[in-house]
């Protein structure tokens, strides 16, 4: 059975009510309903952020069966950490394949929120505590994946930013901070990729769930961005399935039981729903159904062993080399067998990926010591700790005292590479994690070993950011890995031994302590509500404006060569009222240039700050970076073009975007806080007319071109106190804060009265 998209404008004539309303629900965990009679067939969807987990039998209730072997990429904090839009495309064409090849319509990924604290359980399956970097690499996976003929699910939109209470918190915050940190991303996706679908988070945004929020699924979403697809719930995301409808909400997942279709029934027939939201609705299911069936008709095969090598390649992209004092990495594969000993159970039980609906059942999975057997070398191993998911392993029967001893014996005199991280255990979807440590067992291990080893590598596997501060100067050596997939031991050993060189860069700051996170004072919050009382100081931003130290910075990231910037040059064009969004505005050029003895990637980034804004802002803000691939001594001109947009912040007044005049700073470097060019130019736009009200300041109305002079005059010998020769400066400076009306109310003038203030806000004003 199949649809076309001819066929619905039939379909909404000959189906029943019922029959619409249970089109809007799943017929079990992973499909949409089928009509039979009418020859309309139900399709899959099915989790698959970072690789496709598709049930391999029966459905289960929750949906957690046995998977169909899939090739497992890196995890999104991983691909975030690479920087690299054409890999993220080409990851994205791989996930098509596979996805098409075992007839899924829809991956359910990928997840764009943004990384409000590091402590969000689900942080591994998010690209970036900044929104310019998630949605920049997140357009291309998707293009990818859909450039195969099958769909993807943008999520969760939005404001998901922990897994404590989700499906129920009301997350609390202001419009200038969901405009400028947690919607761009999905905007950028859905206006640049139009994702097939885009999955509304469990939560509340201000008090409504995003299952049912008008302003958020119909008025963001599809009038101001053009969304043209479905919107589906989070599975089991649905409080109030007709408010639902009527707000844009057109599948729920999974399905309800029929619970839900019958009260979409019953509200049509009883007017409280009209049929027009619900053909609407269903109009974007059977869309959603006929757009998937030229794949499904022929799902084509996808090549595995591809697969797994690009796996291999996106690990070795995404790992950020963090410190390599006196370049012990790479170490020399000639000398590897005798000077260098393994240690770490996650050296031989690797730490791969995420815990819950995205996990993978992979084609492969390689650990380190697999790797390094395969490149025909031998190591020494000792295990170390114990870790519970690899229990039965030789060596975990015994004490965590014991396998530390053990592996302090093996490290004496050698160069140790010790394999860190969190275990599964840690970090998973359904929870918040509760600091950012790493487990004692690993800390006592890496103290122990440094103190006799010759050398010390730290190679870490975790999906967030974990703090370092105690213990980094005990290594000489901290290669961040993330959770690399299923090939992520290969890449650990290209980088080690050399073969490729790290071109990953931090995603997220890797902040000293907790407690220096904004965010922190409203995490994960209490009596179901949580306040994003830090505005738009997430990250990086929030560091920064704090100066807060920082164990290593966003965008941070080192290889096996060095780099220069030189030649900044910055040329700015005037915005006028006829500029818009998407046009050029500022042109940046710079030079890199590799210094090192060795090829390489730098990835300058450019960032703007505002150092006279008249609003709050953070002291600098990602807008643009490349990645580019350099040769000993090589130098490349990098160009950089801003936009209108790129330059603008949401003005809470006119509720639309706006360009403030002023002094811009352009910075270009290697990371949010090693910028060596900066250059300041001014920036000419209209100034915006604030909408002058009775409760309007006498400095809002004197500033005020037309407005001012005008007051001035009306209030006589007291107006005189506010103009350029005002005989008391300092008493008008201590009035100008002072609201309009409060003026003829206090018998401060004894000329301006409450007629000559109505007088005013009809010419200039609102009242």
């Amino acid at each position: 059975m199949g649809v076309t998209a001819s066929d619905i404008s039939r379909f909404l004539d000959e189906l029943t009510l019922e029959e619409k309303a249970s089109l809007l629900s799943g017929s079990d965990f992973w499909h949409t309903q089928a009509i039979e009679r009418l020859g309309i067939g139900a399709v899959m969807v099915t989790d698959g952020p970072h690789g496709l987990r598709k049930q391999a039998g029966a459905t289960d209730h929750l949906g957690l069966n046995d998977s169909v072997p899939a090739t497992c990429f890196p995890s999104a904090a991983g691909l975030g950490s690479s920087w690299d839009p054409d890999l993220l495309r080409r990851v994205g064409e791989a996930l098509g394949e596979e996805t098409r090849a075992n007839a899924v319509a829809v991956l359910l990924g990928p997840g764009i929120n943004m990384k409000r604290s590091p402590l969000c359980g689900r942080n591994f399956e998010y690209f970036s505590e900044d929104p310019h970097l998630a949605g920049e690499l997140a357009t291309p996976l998707v293009q990818g994946i859909q450039s195969k003929g099958v769909g993807t699910s943008l999520k969760h939109f939005a404001v998901n930013n922990q897994e404590t209470d989700r499906m129920r918190v009301s997350a609390e915050v202001d419009e200038r901070t969901l405009r400028e940190i947690y919607l761009p991303a999905f905007e950028k996706v859905v206006t640049r990729a139009q994702p097939w679908t885009v999955m509304c988070s469990y939560n509340r945004i201000n008090g409504t769930y995003a299952s049912q929020d008008p302003w958020l699924l119909t008025g963001v979403l599809r009038t101001e961005w053009g969304f043209e697809g479905l919107v589906v719930s989070d599975w089991g995301a649905v409080d109030d399935r007709v408010a639902g409808v009527a707000a844009g909400l057109d599948l729920e997942m999974p399905a309800s039981d029929g619970i839900n279709d019958a009260r979409v029934v019953e509200a049509v027939r009883s007017g409280a729903l009209t049929e027009a939201d619900l053909d609407r609705a269903v109009t974007r299911v059977l869309t959603l159904i006929a757009r998937s069936q030229a794949a499904l008709a022929e799902p084509g095969t996808t090549d595995l062993e591809a697969n797994h090598a690009l796996a291999r390649e996106a690990a070795t992209r995404a790992a950020v080399l963090l410190k390599n004092n006196d370049g012990v990495l790479p170490l020399e594969r000639e000398t590897l067998s005798s000077t260098v000993v393994m240690i770490g159970e996650m050296a031989r039980t690797p730490r791969y990926q995420g815990a819950g609906s995205s996990q993978v059942n992979p084609t492969r999975l390689v650990s380190a010591l697999d790797a390094l057997r395969e490149h025909g070398l031998d190591v020494p191993f000792a295990p170390g700790y114990p870790l519970a998911e690899a229990a039965g392993a030789v060596g975990q029967e015994r004490s965590d005292s014991e396998l530390r001893r053990e592996a302090v014996d093996l490290a004496t005199g050698r160069t140790a590479v010790l394999f860190l991280g969190l275990p599964a255990i840690d970090e998973s979807e359904g929870y918040d994690r509760e600091h950012m440590d790493l487990p004692e067992s690993h800390t006592a291990l890496l103290r122990e070993v440094a103190a006799v080893a010759d050398r010390t590598v730290v190679l870490l596997a975790n999906g967030s950011a974990v703090t370092v501060a105690d213990w980094q100067e005990q290594a000489d050596a901290i290669l961040e890995l993330w959770l690399g997939g299923q090939a992520g031991g290969s890449a650990a050993v290209d980088l080690l031994l050399g073969d490729a060189a790290p071109s990953g860069r931090l995603a997220e700051s890797m902040p000293e302590q907790l407690a220096d996170v904004p965010a922190q004072l409203n995490f994960p919050g209490e009596n179901g509500v949580v306040r994003y009382g830090e505005g738009i100081f997430i990250g990086y931003r929030g560091l920064d404006a704090t100066a807060a130290p920082v164990s290593y910075p966003f965008g941070h990231g080192l290889t096996y060569t060095t780099f220069a910037y030189s030649d900044l040059a910055v040329d700015a064009t005037p915005v006028t009222e006829h500029t818009g969004e998407g046009d050029g505005v500022v042109a940046v050029t710079a030079v890199v240039t590799n210094t090192g003895a060795r090829p390489g990637v730098a990835v300058p980034q450019l960032y703007v700050g505002r150092p006279a804004s008249q609003i709050a802002r953070a002291p600098r803000e990602l807008r643009a970076f490349a990645r580019v691939d350099l040769a000993p001594g090589e130098s490349r001109t990098v160009e950089f073009a801003l936009t209108r947009r790129d330059l603008s912040h949401w003005d809470t007044v006119t509720g639309g975007w706006s360009v403030e005049p002023g002094t811009l700073e352009i910075s270009v470097g290697a990371s949010s806080r090693d910028l060596p060019l900066t250059a300041t130019v001014p920036l000419e736009a209209p100034a915006r007319r604030v909408p002058l009200t009775a409760y309007s300041t006498i400095g809002e109305w004197v500033a005020d071109p037309a407005a001012g002079p005008a007051l001035l005059e009306a209030m006589g010998a007291f107006g005189a106190m506010f103009g350029p020769d005002s005989p008391e400066p300092s008493t008008a400076a201590f009035l100008t804060a002072m609201p309009l009306v409060k003026v003829p109310l206090m018998g401060m003038s004894g000329t301006f009265t409450v007629d000559d203030l109505d007088a005013l806000l009809e010419r200039f004003g609102t009242r």
